[in-house]
């Protein structure tokens, strides 16, 4: 074990921890904790959004996956990429004027006061959709955790998981979405530094050793050279509709992101946030592409019994020990960024919109804060146990929990916003449709045919036309309001 690089990590985790710890000592009401009380910077947001949007999937399952599947896995990137994009140029301020408006904390929140008429059963439907998949989500994290730091340092798997946990447990109990935001920001520039400095050296590695990409992609397997993995006609197309279809998700409907457009300001921070948040997709993903393919070029993907470890291999084998626990950091950071989010996420869901909204306990400021950190320890310990008891990959496990909640509401919320015949009957049939077609979906061989991610989107769509077709109702905004939400 390098003395440097795990010097380096315990820093980094102690930090995480100081602020956690800082920001439990201010006083916070439920609005702080659970979406700043719109204290903080539009671009600090947008490195929040994107450190908790790219989790262990980006570093460890998507360098994997490009690793595994050659020039093909560009359509993933530019599906993510055109989807972030567009979250952040046409939807963040709808999201910030609705905020402002209405006080709002949650997608739940928003969906129910604009269809007030069906709003505890869009909530509860929203919040046990939002709860089932997190929670899984939450264990790819933590699972992801224990991937690398046995990798790196042959720590066992087990304890990386609970070391992960612990850390990201205790300062996101501590501090809330302040803390959460705060150290996203170390988090998300960790990130980036790891995604744009690993493939250049990987790529002066290669020059200088006399290899050739070019060369190593013509003799991987077959496909791998290919920018449509070899595939023409349906095949093709199937292809490509299932790597774009990770767009689809970016579109309203991932709660731990949206809360990042609800926490905004106004419109000035609103376009210093976009532009930030744009820029750092650009590089992260080109990164993570360049990544895998130097990968190709550098090993054999046969001496890895898990492709997704590639990324911390990388790093070890390419660099020295001080700048290693750096790009080693940025991976960790990942992993807790997205699952302090997620544990934000599910707590919103159960102290907020049941406890508080759909039971309608009357608590004080100070008993929602505490009753939202026990949620969150109680969320912590679950996630845990999930990521301790699944094998599923990271990639796998991130792709349905897309499908089952950012798909899914990113359908209501793309209804709720552009179509005025939306009802509340639709909204729930939207929400209902998304869960059951992900679950039977995921359940089935469909998926080896037709993503999920895709699948649900559109039947889920499909099913808040119909419904909103066939029970109309009227939103409970006013006309100006309808309008403002629109602009």
């Amino acid at each position: 074990m390098d003395r440097v690089i795990l010097t380096e990590l315990i820093v980094y985790c102690a930090v995480m921890l100081l602020l956690g710890y800082y920001f439990s000592r201010k006083k916070l009401t439920q609005s702080d904790f659970l979406l700043g009380g719109k204290k903080l910077p539009g671009w600090a947001l947008a490195f929040s959004e994107r450190a908790t949007g790219e989790s262990s999937w980006l570093l460890l399952g998507l360098t994997g996956f490009t690793f595994a599947n050659g020039l093909s896995a560009i359509w993933v990137c530019i599906g993510i990429a055109v989807g972030i994009s567009c979250a952040w140029l046409f939807l963040a301020k709808r999201f910030m004027r609705e905020t402002n408006a209405h006080n709002l904390l949650t997608i739940p929140d928003f969906l129910s006061l604009k269809f007030q008429a069906h709003a505890r059963l869009i909530r509860w439907t929203a919040t046990l959709l939002i709860v089932s998949f997190f929670m899984f989500y939450l264990g790819a994290q933590f699972a992801g955790a224990g991937k690398t730091l046995f990798s790196t340092f042959d720590l066992d798997i087990t304890a990386g998981i609970l070391l992960t946990a612990l850390i990201v447990v205790v300062y996101a109990s501590l501090g809330g979405f302040m803390s959460v935001v705060w150290t996203d920001v170390i988090q998300s520039l960790l990130m980036v530094i790891t995604l744009v400095v690993l493939p250049v050296v990987a790529l002066f590695h290669i020059a200088a050793s006399d290899l050739s990409i070019g060369s190593a992609l013509a003799n991987a397997p077959e496909g791998v050279d290919s920018w449509t993995g070899g595939l023409t006609g349906f095949g093709l197309g199937l292809l490509i509709v299932n790597n774009l279809a990770w767009f689809f998700g970016y579109l309203g409907g991932q709660p731990q992101l949206t809360s990042r457009f609800m926490a905004l300001r106004n419109e000035k921070e609103a376009r210093t946030a976009s532009v930030v948040g744009i820029i750092w997709t650009v590089l992260a993903y080109g990164g993570a592409f360049l990544i895998g393919i130097t990968a190709l070029t550098l090993y054999d993907p046969a001496n890895f019994s898990d492709v997704e470890t590639v990324l911390p291999h990388m790093v070890t084998d390419l660099l020295p020990s001080w700048i290693s626990g750096i790009l080693l950091a940025g991976i960790l950071a990942a992993i807790m960024s997205t699952a302090d989010s997620q544990l934000l996420v599910v707590t919103s869901s159960v102290s907020e919109d049941i406890m508080h909204k759909a039971l309608g306990f009357n608590l004080t400021e100070r008993q929602l804060v505490a009753v939202s950190r026990v949620t969150t320890v109680v969320a912590g310990i679950v996630g845990l146990v999930i990521a301790l008891t699944s094998e599923s990959l990271v990639y796998l496990v991130v792709s349905w929990a897309w499908a089952g909640v950012g798909c899914t509401l990113s359908a209501a919320v793309i209804l709720a916003f552009f179509w005025k015949r939306t009802s509340g009957i639709g909204i729930v049939a939207t929400i209902v449709t998304g869960f059951l077609a992900t679950v039977v979906w995921i359940s089935t061989p469909l998926e080896e045919v037709f993503t999920s991610r895709a699948a649900t989107f559109f039947m889920a769509m499909v099913a808040g036309v119909v419904f909103s077709l066939m029970f109309p109702d009227r939103p409970s905004y006013s006309k100006n309001e309808q309008k403002s939400a629109t602009v």
